[in-house]
């Protein structure tokens, strides 16, 4: 078995698995948790070339891909255009946005080592593309979100500076869009990514269990994860900060046209009193 190379896009936040299973032609439905890969005569319809039995797409629900052994810029973008037929948003020309390179290597050692770029095994496992695949789909699509959550970062800061200039009055609009924004950052990341998921092989196979826990350390998802989710509860709580300061000057605006009002009023009754009105 020759080395694996692995390069992972996240281009998008959901991609319909059974929508391109269909058209494939595999007669499964697909969940959430796994991938779809496609290989061999699937594979060759879809890029219109011949493929070896080392190259593979895996396609995941939660927006990234990853390609096995495809060393040319062009089988990439035919794919990525086929998924775009599929998913009218992703964008082709900036898929390498959120990306990564990785890979396998094969070579006598006595004990698996892991690196910034690729990891050396002594022997080659089935589940070794499946798993290395799926801790690179889960890293892009935290790199996007962390990304995602940086631009929320920077509207909340603004904000901030028109409080500090004495601009209290921020609409429902702006804090309704501001909330949405960060209530689907918590769902793309903390719900859909599904971090802390592990694939099936790893629960029937302790020694592809042991290698998916290595990875997913090295690449320090949990970490990556718990920061994102603290992160975000930090941000609803400044949310609520904006929403009750917005609150508590709607209120006081309220207090202030009702005592003129009243003013108002009372003024009326003296006039009258005082014979100045008709």
């Amino acid at each position: 078995m020759r080395d694996l190379t692995f390069k992972a896009f996240a281009i998008t936040h959901e991609i319909d698995l059974n929508k391109i299973a269909v058209h494939c032609g595999i007669p499964k439905k697909f969940t959430w948790e796994e991938p779809l890969i496609l290989k061999g005569e699937i594979l060759k319809s879809i890029l219109y070339k011949k493929v070896d039995e080392t190259q593979m797409v895996l396609v995941f629900s939660f927006g990234s891909i990853v390609f096995i052994n495809h060393s040319t810029p062009n089988e990439i973008t035919d794919f990525l255009n086929y998924l775009h037929s599929f998913e009218p948003e992703i964008d082709v020309k900036n898929a390498d946005r959120y990306s990564d390179d990785y890979s396998l290597h094969m070579k006598e050692t006595e004990s698996i080592e892991l690196t910034d770029e690729y990891v050396v095994v002594p022997e080659y496992e089935s589940y070794y593309p499946e798993l290395i695949s799926t801790v690179l789909a889960k890293s892009v699509a935290l790199e996007k979100t962390e990304y995602q959550l940086g631009q929320i970062n920077d509207k909340l800061e603004t904000m901030i500076d028109r409080l500090e200039k004495g601009k209290l009055r921020i609409g429902n609009k702006e804090l309704a869009r501001t909330t949405a924004k960060i209530i689907r950052h918590e769902y793309n990341t903390l719900a859909y990514i599904m971090i802390l998921d592990k694939p099936d092989i790893t629960w029937t196979s302790s020694s592809a269990g042991e290698f998916y826990d290595k990875m997913l350390e090295f690449f320090e998802l949990n970490d990556r994860y718990k920061i994102l989710k603290s992160k975000t509860e930090i941000l609803y709580n400044i949310m609520d900060g904006f929403s009750t300061i917005s609150h508590s000057i709607r209120g006081l605006f309220v207090e202030w046209i009702i005592v003129i009002l009243i003013l108002f009023e009372i003024v009326l009754s003296l006039l009258g009193i005082a014979g100045l009105l008709p």
